[in-house]
């Protein structure tokens, strides 16, 4: 109810007798009642000043029960001609919605309510362009600013900023961003912080770094003296690229210029350095906020943590985020995101669970963005069922799937094998009205790049274009993922070429990815060529990069170039994992050292990664190699004490080294021991022995070896004992 003396005031001096008891009414009743109400009452309802109760409502703080009572009055009369609700009435519902920022609301009003067809003023329709650019309707919005140019109102620096923002958020739009910017500058418009920032956001977007440069250096060629928004904005922009570089000549100029760096500023520079691989650069970036009196917040503690989750550091992500707790910073749904993402993928359900249930016991709500990052981490081989259940249980707690949720859906049903479900997801997002745009697409390759289907992936990149969009680095690095998987070296190669020929700009991720693929497809030239353009650039290599190029070092046995990864390893202060510690095992066994590599396993044993099956075959493959087969059995003991249970590859290991030094009947009695304790031989297996036969000339014993596979193993099948009788035959042709 509205406090009798409140409804005297002179600020509703404006109101009837009737309109007063209308207005107590309204407000006293639940707003699930209301429009019963509103129908009880409709013959008074049409006699009162309809804009004076509207007005009533909204100076009484009640702007939903306005809306329901616009809404109301639309439906009921709206359309009748003569009883129509006027310019004012509309106009005054507008600037309710946009005073509110209920941008979603309005966005959905005006696209029932034709509102180009009421005479209003500038700022009316400009709250309306805004709506439509905060819901990601641009072409209602383009439609509208192009109706009041029809109308002959004259947009002003505040429509222009709206809907250069629109034309910057739909993208593939620079040439008409331009056209505003020179109609903005004939009507004598200066620009201010919205408009530059906008315009600068606009080219990180699209990636357009050459042009956000030339637009910065235009402004201070005019005289324009850049604010700390549009310095962000840049450093912003470089941060996207990870060019750390221009990045902190930015921040420079911004403290040379007396225009104090803000949280915002130091955000992205924080950004900017873990997209260039630079992670504790990055989070070294809290401690200089502090120092500065500048206090990190949410935004600042979640780049850190999100960056340290996806390099798989969660550990130190962990760290960082009960860090943030205690130094008071509250986590906020994008934090709480970002730790379920990277707990989600390592498969630790039940710390999803405890960051859910504690998310939920600190008052934050999970958003649309959680169900979508929920759908992204359940989504496993075999598993899109779960996926199904997400989805059903995010529709049923009111959130229905945006364009964002299709996307997710996409790359979720690809990951658990479902690429049907993936392409029905597709064509319901374009049946549900929403455009794809670059992450639609890089959802698409996604569910491509898993299958290493390179052809389809290409005709996407090809649609990509032919749609005006620009493929970005995530697009050609699951394009490369595509190649890599097919071992389409070609494809890799000309993706290469339009990065070293400066066509795609030459990101971390890009040249990262680079390495990967051609390690995947074991192109050592492509890896050598990817990493030294890495350092060109002073990008910081992560242990990923330095294991692949360790291991095909050791593999191509270019010793002193491995020799070389291990001491990049300890000057970068990098915390070398088991695969790296595998990999200089592989390196001693090549060498022929098998002594230093078991060191390295006594070493880890004490005091590092816990070593796997790969750990111990690798050394008991150096003491086969060198025919200390006692020394390789020692190892295996070992290995079996810890636990850890021999595979197929540790008893081939084995067959290598005693068929090497011709002890035939040692290496049929491990063939033995292999079925016994249920490990079943393969064609390799016996392929082994078959060799060291025909290698020491042997080829009749080794014909009545495969004559008497079947003795041993029955299991073994009979096209695989003709395929060994007929390479035995083919050595024994060559022989004579």
């Amino acid at each position: 109810m509205v406090d009798q003396g409140q409804l005297h005031d002179a600020k509703f001096g404006f109101l009837s007798d009737k309109g007063r008891l209308l207005l107590n009414s309204i407000v006293g009743s639940p707003l699930h009642e209301l429009n019963g109400f509103f129908n009880s009452v409709e013959f008074e309802l049409l006699e009162v000043d309809f804009l004076s109760l509207l007005k009533a409502l909204d100076l009484s703080g009640h702007w939903e029960r306005a809306l329901l009572l616009f809404e109301w009055g639309w439906l009921h009369f709206g359309s009748e001609q003569n009883l129509r609700l006027d310019n004012q009435v509309v106009e005054l519902m507008i600037r309710i919605l946009g005073r509110e920022s209920q941008h979603s609301v309005a966005s959905k009003l005006f696209d029932l309510i034709p509102v180009e067809q009421y005479s209003l003023d500038v700022r009316a329709y400009t709250t309306v362009l805004h709506a439509y650019a905060r819901t990601g309707k641009y072409k209602r919005a383009i439609e509208l600013f192009g109706k009041m140019n029809e109308f002959g109102l004259d947009p002003t620096l505040v429509t222009y900023n709206v809907m250069l923002d629109v034309y910057g958020k739909m993208g593939r739009s620079w040439s008409r961003i331009l056209e505003l910017l020179d109609e903005m500058r004939n009507k004598g418009l200066e620009f201010d912080e919205f408009t530059c920032s906008t315009v600068i956001s606009a080219c990180g977007r699209e990636g357009m770094l050459d042009e956000a440069r030339k637009f910065f250096a235009e402004l201070k060629l005019n005289a324009y003296k850049p604010g700390t928004v549009t310095y962000n904005s840049m450093l912003q922009v470089f941060g996207k690229a990870g060019i750390y570089t221009e990045a902190l000549s930015i921040l420079k100029e911004m403290e040379d210029n007396n225009c104090p760096p803000d949280s915002v500023t130091y955000n992205e520079l924080a950004a900017t350095y873990v997209r260039a691989g630079f992670l504790d650069q990055g989070k070294a970036v809290i401690d200089t906020m502090t120092s500065k009196g500048v206090m990190p917040n949410a935004i600042t503690y979640t780049t850190v943590i999100d960056a340290y989750g996806k390099a798989g550091r969660e550990d130190e992500a962990l760290r960082l985020f009960n860090q943030m707790k205690d130094s008071g910073c509250a986590p906020n749904v994008y934090t709480y995101n970002s730790v379920l993402a990277m707990l989600g993928k390592k498969s630790r359900t039940e710390d999803v669970i405890k960051v859910l249930c504690e998310m939920k016991l600190s008052g934050c709500a999970p958003n649309r963005a959680t169900w979508n990052t929920m759908l992204a981490v359940c989504s496993e081989e075999g598993k899109h069922n779960y996926v199904n259940r997400v989805l059903r249980e995010m529709k049923n707690c009111g959130f229905e799937p945006d364009k964002d949720t299709f996307n997710t859906l996409i790359s979720a049903y690809a990951r658990c094998g479902s690429e049907v479900d993936s392409a029905k997801m597709y064509g319901e997002m374009i049946k549900a009205g929403f455009t794809p745009c670059v992450t639609t697409y890089n959802s698409l390759l996604n569910a491509l790049a898993r299958l290493g289907n390179w052809k389809a992936a290409e005709s996407v990149i090809v649609d990509m274009r032919s749609k005006g969009f620009k493929p970005n680095e995530t697009s050609y690095s699951l394009l490369l993922h595509c190649y890599s998987k097919a071992g389409n070296v070609k494809g890799i190669e000309v993706i290469e070429k339009e990065i070293y020929d400066g066509h795609v700009f030459p990101s971390w991720i890009l040249l990262r990815t680079l390495i990967l693929s051609n390690h995947k497809c074991r192109h050592l030239k492509g890896m050598e060529r990817a990493f030294d353009q890495l350092q060109k650039y002073g990008y910081k290599p992560d242990l990923v990069v330095i294991n692949s190029m360790l291991s095909m070092f050791s593999r191509n046995k270019m010793f002193s170039k491995a020799h070389e990864m291990m001491h990049f390893v300890h000057e970068n202060g990098l915390q070398p994992n088991l695969f790296t510690y595998n990999c200089l095992m592989d390196l001693y066994v090549r060498e022929g050292e098998c002594w230093k590599a078991e060191e390295i396993l006594k070493g880890i044993q004490n005091s590092g990664p816990e070593p796997d099956v790969v750990s111990y075959n690798t050394v008991i493959k150096g003491f086969c190699k060198k025919g200390l087969m006692q020394e390789a059995i020692r190892v295996l003991s070992e290995m079996t004490t810890k636990g850890i249970q021999p595979t197929i590859v540790s008893y081939n290991t084995f067959l290598s080294g005693y068929a090497g030094m011709e002890l035939f009947d040692e290496a049929i009695e491990v063939i033995r021991f292999m079925i016994e304790h249920n490990c079943r031989p393969n064609e390799l297996t016996y392929k082994i022995v078959v060799d060291g036969y025909c290698k020491a000339g042997k080829h009749e014993q080794a014909m009545d070896f495969v004559s008497k596979i079947k003795e041993i193993d029955i299991s073994f099948d009979d096209r695989s004992v003709k395929r060994l009788a007929s390479c035995i035959r083919e050595r024994m042709g060559s022989v004579l």
